[in-house]
């Protein structure tokens, strides 16, 4: 049975596919969970036109976020955290603290997943940050000072 995926389902296809599927499967699984929808004509134009609005969409916003990376490479952010007098910080630096005060000082917008960490901040110091989304890379220096 053909079938319009409403929503990505893993080992099927991605959102708006058109994809054979099992009869079972389809009626007794995919169809019920509004997983997705048996595809009649206008239901595949329908997909079709999502699909393109949704691939516009991307595009624009990997665009956007290329355009995000490159004013980054200019940015020195600090961040101001409580540490002992060795230096190692009380609570670790992740990604969603570093997009936080991003946000709040710089004015860039920048998803917690684009920020590429192996693993997070625990010292104080001056980091390089690497940032990537799709096809776009970049980076920015942070900088993790001892509340005074």
């Amino acid at each position: 049975m053909k079938v319009i995926l409403t929503r990505d389902v893993k080992g099927v296809g991605r959102a708006q596919e058109a994809v054979e599927a099992k009869d079972g499967y389809a009626l007794n699984f995919l169809i019920p969970k509004k997983l997705a929808i048996p595809a009649t004509a206008a239901a595949l134009k329908e997909a079709e036109s999502r699909a393109k609005a949704v691939h516009e969409r991307r595009t624009l916003d990997e665009k956007l976020l290329a355009e995000t990376f490159a004013k980054l490479a200019e940015v020195r952010l600090t961040i101001r955290v409580k540490a002992n007098e060795q230096g190692h910080l009380y609570e670790a630096i992740g990604p969603r603290e570093i997009a936080a005060a991003l946000a709040k000082e710089t004015r860039l917008a920048l998803p917690e997943e684009a920020i590429r960490l192996e693993k997070p901040f625990k010292e104080l110091g001056t980091f390089t940050v690497p940032v990537a989304a799709g096809e776009a890379f970049g980076e920015f220096a942070l900088v993790i000072e001892p509340e005074a």
